[in-house]
């Protein structure tokens, strides 16, 4: 995009034949936008055409897709162009909930990570709050957390209403662990997805103005100690009642990005790269490439675009499907039923020794919108 082609340097197949199994970017990466000029557009086409290139291939989340329809765009058919979606985020909106390909890779190293975690916790009667990576979408933190059984995972779609209150955020952790700790248990872990900071105000995160943004205007929430905020914010309150807990930070985000891949990934990766060079080379341009459930689908640009921001659309967790449904029922956090049950309500504000209608006048807020579960039974279907 500056137009230097001096550091270029061919690939053979000897030297990518066997980079499937190895995690990372053999490319390597940049965060560089060539979409903020159009001057940055034409050299990016232009070095490419001195190359004698005229098919593009580009991997990547939704920003480097935007990219790539931009560059299609502008090269005014001078260029071919095709986008492989690759993101652990998971948050490309593919058909048929078809996965971006290293988000699988991603799920099971973090699963391995929490649940050593996990055992740490309950060892050392402390709990974890674990900041994933997902800066829009809870997709990595709900599957990490869903997986490995943690005590609960919050993401940015429980929170409907478009902005996320710091304290509702801590009180909701709070009452996690309340609960726990009427339960007889000191320990726990939370699965928090970072994309909670991009829908908060930024009044509510101290220092969070100081934080620089990146070449594509996002946060870098990798500077903000998100879990640090958390864990002194949930004690200071728990203070307030006198009750004392251990709570460790932990960030789980570069660990998850670079490992070698699971077959499943070795797998997706090669069919992904096959169907865009075939694309390509049959004449197929400007479209995402995609294989749902075993077929290959070409997903054209602006097809993936939002109409009212011309942006490639963000997929979000669906709260409303079985899926997240289940997960919530698996969390140890406070849900309506609690607030239906005398005996409960009498524990959890035992535990911060306070009245039942104490209790409830500071903490039922947190259940009015806690989505309700379907009926399985008898069938809904005719």
């Amino acid at each position: 995009m500056k137009g230097d082609i001096d550091h270029v340097r061919p690939l053979t197949t000897s030297e990518v034949s066997r980079i499937h199994f190895r995690g990372g970017s053999y490319l390597g990466i940049a965060r560089a936008n060539p979409t903020e000029a159009e001057h940055l557009l034409e050299n990016t086409i232009v070095s490419l055409l001195r190359l004698e290139v005229d098919k593009l291939i580009t991997i990547g989340g939704d920003d480097t897709a935007f990219s790539a329809s931009q560059i299609e765009q502008h090269s005014k058919g001078r260029l071919r162009v095709v986008h492989v979606p690759k993101t652990i985020d998971n948050d490309l909106d593919l058909p048929s909930y078809a996965d971006t390909f290293g988000f699988q890779t991603a799920r099971h190293i973090g699963v391995q990570l929490v649940e050593n975690l996990m055992v740490d916790a309950q060892t050392t009667s402390r709990w974890y709050f674990i900041v994933t990576m997902g800066r829009k979408a809870g997709h990595l933190a709900l599957g990490i957390g869903k997986s490995a059984g943690a005590t609960l995972t919050l993401i940015p779609e429980e929170f409907p209403e478009g902005h996320v209150r710091l304290k509702t955020v801590v009180e909701t952790l709070v009452g996690a662990i309340v609960k726990r700790l009427a339960s007889g248990r000191p320990d726990g872990v939370a699965m928090i997805a970072e994309g909670l900071v991009e829908r908060m105000e930024e009044a509510d995160l101290a220092g969070l103005a100081g934080v620089e943004r990146d070449a594509h205007g996002h946060l870098r929430i990798g500077e903000l100690a998100f879990g640090d905020i958390l864990k002194e914010r949930v004690q200071q309150r728990l203070s307030e009642f006198n009750v004392k807990v251990t709570i460790v930070s932990k960030n789980l985000g570069y660990e998850l990005r670079c490992a070698d891949p699971i077959p499943y990934d070795m797998e997706y990766a090669r069919d992904l790269g096959y169907c865009a060079a075939k694309y390509l080379i049959e004449g197929g341009n400007a479209a995402l490439v995609a294989m749902v459930h075993s077929v290959f689908h070409a997903l054209p640009f602006a097809a993936m675009m939002e109409r009212s921001t011309g942006r490639m659309r963000v997929r979000m967790v669906d709260i409303n499907s079985d899926r997240y449904m289940i997960a919530r029922r698996y969390m140890l956090r406070l849900r309506q039923d609690d607030f239906d049950d005398p005996s409960e309500l009498a524990k959890f504000a035992s535990v911060l020794g306070i009245t039942i209608e104490e209790f409830q006048a500071q903490f039922a807020y947190l259940v009015v919108s806690e989505p309700r579960s379907r009926a399985f039974f008898p069938e809904d279907t005719p």
